[in-house]
């Protein structure tokens, strides 16, 4: 039997008109022959909600309760999921992210997956029943309740797929696909009918909101055929594929525009050896995710470092910077929120050489500063003032011809 794993997000199950008309999808596609599991998430802004009730109770609400409160989101969604299928005539079964195998370390709030037993998941489906999959959730070895994280519904559907050994992975959104930019940033935004897992890794790591990087991650590793789907038409959009079965095109595929971080700035640094690395320990020990690094020289015997952090960190990463300039002797420590990171990504970039020195330029021209620059083989980050952050895109969508694919 062939197994499709599908995946919808909060906007996708939002409401029941909505459930009602995802539930009749999946059973036509049942009646075609194929096994299904669906994974899905918490309905709409149910999950902030719920975080919303836990932060009135406390500023720092208990980790482990908190993932057992967050975890029933999903809960509410696979119920009332089983319920419509069921009046469709549909046989189906229920899966919290325990009984549908997911063991997964002790992080709570960021756990990562560490197996997926997917036994029970299919021999529902061979028994002709639509598996449905709580998303976002596992267990950990100390038999608590935990959640993955940010992107965690689109990270357990491939996950399970790749455990499944499923012919496809079908991510459902309230967009058509991947763009070459945000399309309510960019009117000439255009849909990216094939991208590689690279660029695509590259796209979700920048800011992209369309897939979690950790998801496409682990699609790379396992050979997991990705699709990313409009909920409202069902139809393709994007297709993720091996770089060999990209044809040669833009040096440039997509744009990024990313305002969760924020930049960190620690003033009078001593300049000796072993000052840096005391700096991040504490911040790693945090699982605090650094994104970008910057460090100049402010005066003799002294510099000045900064670095972008989540949004939804910057509180604990300023304050374990304090303690730390206060160690080391350090000078002010201050934070700026009103940043954006602008990212190009295209496979193009490992065989034309000037395509950094062209985005500096676009952007110059048009009095944009750059405040911190960062690279990898196929993508160049800057982070700028938010408030030029719909201009940039549109100027460097502009100036690597992108609506003219």
């Amino acid at each position: 039997m062939n197994i499709i794993v599908q995946k919808y997000g909060g906007t996708s199950v939002a409401d029941l008109e909505k459930i009602r008309a995802i539930a009749g999808r999946i059973a036509k596609r049942r009646e075609d022959g194929e096994g299904i599991a669906v994974v899905l998430s918490a309905m709409g802004d149910s999950t902030d909600q719920l975080v919303g009730m836990a932060n009135e109770i406390s500023k720092a609400p208990d980790p482990c309760a908190m993932d057992l409160l967050l975890a029933t989101g999903e809960q509410i969604s696979i119920a009332l999921m089983a319920m419509t299928l069921k009046e469709l005539g549909v046989p189906c079964e229920t899966f919290m992210g325990f009984e549908a195998g997911f063991s997964t370390s002790g992080d709570h709030c960021k756990a990562r997956i560490r197996r997926v037993d997917p036994s029970a998941v299919k021999a529902s489906i061979e028994s002709g029943k639509v598996a449905i999959v709580a998303g976002f959730q596992g267990i950990s070895e100390s038999n608590e309740i935990t959640t993955i994280g940010r992107g965690g519904s689109d990270t357990t559907a491939v996950a399970l797929a790749a455990a499944l050994g499923a012919g496809r992975c079908e991510i459902y959104t309230d967009v058509d696909g991947v763009f070459t930019a945000d399309p309510s940033l960019c009117k000439d935004a255009k849909l990216l009918e094939k991208s590689s897992y690279e660029e695509m890794m590259e796209l979700a790591d920048a800011g992209a909101k369309v897939l979690h990087s950790r998801s496409v991650e682990i699609a790379a590793k396992y050979g997991v055929v990705l699709e990313v789907r409009s909920s409202s038409t069902g139809r393709p959009g994007t297709s993720l594929i091996p770089e060999s079965e990209i044809s040669e095109g833009s040096v440039i595929s997509g744009i990024s525009c990313n305002l969760d971080e924020a930049k960190v700035s620690i003033r009078k640094v001593p300049d000796k050896v072993g000052v840096t690395a005391a700096i991040f320990k504490p911040i790693a020990r945090a699982g605090i995710d650094v994104d970008l690094i910057i460090q100049t020289v402010s005066e003799e015997g002294f510099t000045e470092l900064s670095f972008t952090v989540p949004k939804e960190d910057l509180r604990r990463a300023m304050t374990l910077a304090e303690v730390v300039a206060r160690e080391v002797d350090a000078g002010k420590v201050t934070a700026s929120g009103d940043i954006a990171k602008i990212s190009i990504v295209g496979l193009g970039m490992r065989s034309h050489a000037g395509v950094a020195h062209r985005m500096f330029d676009a952007l110059a021209r048009e009095g944009i500063s750059i405040q911190m620059i960062g690279t990898s083989e196929i993508k160049v980050s800057v982070v700028i003032d938010m408030r030029r952050a719909e201009d940039a895109v549109k100027i460097l969508h502009r100036e690597f011809g992108l609506a003219d694919r």
